[in-house]
């Protein structure tokens, strides 16, 4: 072949492909962290290959989901702190899937970005690979789209996909009934939901994310910027350990929305508003705006990040396993006859 112009390249037209090239080999290490039973060929190739029964399983369903970090990466973007969206990204995923009664067993991500900066997108990626260890999940290959005139300079996307597995006939929600026993698991903020009315509410303050955070120490970005929990391990030992029926991930639409989807058309929940406290950034939140109750609780988590309905008679014991692998668990109501999601009690 020969090369008789020195014409335009790709390079020219905004996509250099050395730097991703750069980006593959930097985070290769940690990609090979996320390494987990199953794997059998991760970055690199066309395509990612996993060995179902190298995993333990016999006769496997496969769940998947899918989802992304919403207006919270605009807060990342604006403030340089971007260390922390690769874990929501990877929790926003895998959080769902154990709802099903999934074991999460692989991820991909894809990051889009205008021009690829190798030490951002690294940062975001290790984010996504800490996220996978935290999960037990491995983290087998991603996109990363450079897209020059689609995205303003500094600007970039994030998606992300999970592949799970349970073994045939343990699929959830199953077995809810009136009596069930709502077993909740605290958020550590507000997560990856409802950032378009955060971002209205700190405008409306006049603060900047670089301002002394009003409800504890640090910035008011970073504050904001705490990456969601990851409830898998937890969550999957309550389900080993027998009489979990359902479990709902509190993301978009709070606690009126989320936990009707795991129950029977028949079947509604009665809450006591009481039974936990309304953490400082949902307070502060609640207070620029002068939100009502019924609007804070249909839009956050207001502190309750996955709920369990579980048999009343196994209550206590599920709430002692749940605390011994570190969480903070309240008893939020139960599960009545007739539908819809009932409060008594106050925010406060």
């Amino acid at each position: 072949m020969t090369d008789a112009k020195n014409g335009i390249t790709y390079a020219d037209a905004g996509v250099d492909i050395d730097a991703g090239n750069a980006l593959v080999d930097r985070i290769k290490p940690a990609a090979k962290r996320t390494n987990r039973a199953g794997v059998m060929a991760g970055l690199g190739g066309f395509g990612a290959l996993f060995d179902l029964k190298g995993a333990g399983y016999t006769d496997p369903i496969l769940v998947a989901a899918t989802d992304g970090v919403g207006t919270k990466l605009r807060i990342a973007i604006d403030t340089g702190n971007v260390d922390g969206v690769g874990i929501d990204l990877v929790a926003m995923c895998v959080n769902d899937l154990v709802c099903q009664g999934a074991e999460p067993l692989f991820f991909l991500d894809y990051f889009a970005t205008g021009k690829l900066d190798t030490d951002t997108a690294a940062r975001i990626i290790e984010g996504i690979a800490e996220g996978c260890v935290r999960s037990g999940t491995a983290l087998i290959g991603g996109e990363t789209a450079e897209m020059p005139g689609m995205y303003p300079e500094g600007d970039f996307d994030l998606a992300g996909f999970a592949v799970g597995a349970m073994e045939r006939g343990s699929d959830l929600p199953a077995g809810v009934t009136s009596g069930d026993v709502l077993l909740g698991l605290a958020s550590n903020g507000v997560h990856s939901n409802g950032y378009s009315l955060v971002r209205k509410l700190v405008e409306m303050s006049g603060l900047g994310w670089d301002a002394d955070c009003p409800w504890s120490d640090g910035t008011l970005g970073a504050a904001l910027l705490t990456p969601t929990r990851l409830y898998v391990t937890q969550a999957l030992e309550a389900i080993r350990a027998g009489g979990v029926h359902a479990l709902a991930h509190i993301t978009g639409g709070g606690l009126t929305e989320n936990i009707p989807r795991v129950l029977p058309d028949d079947l509604g929940v009665d809450i006591d508003l009481d039974s936990f406290d309304l953490p400082p950034v949902f307070r502060w939140l609640m207070a620029q705006g002068g939100m009502a109750e019924t609007e804070m609780l249909k839009t956050f988590n207001c502190g309750v990040g996955m709920v369990l309905a579980v048999d009343a008679a196994r209550a206590d014991a599920l709430a002692d396993l749940l605390v011994g692998t570190g969480e903070t668990v309240v008893r939020l109501g139960h599960v009545t006859e007739g539908e819809g999601v009932r409060y008594t009690g106050n925010l406060a």
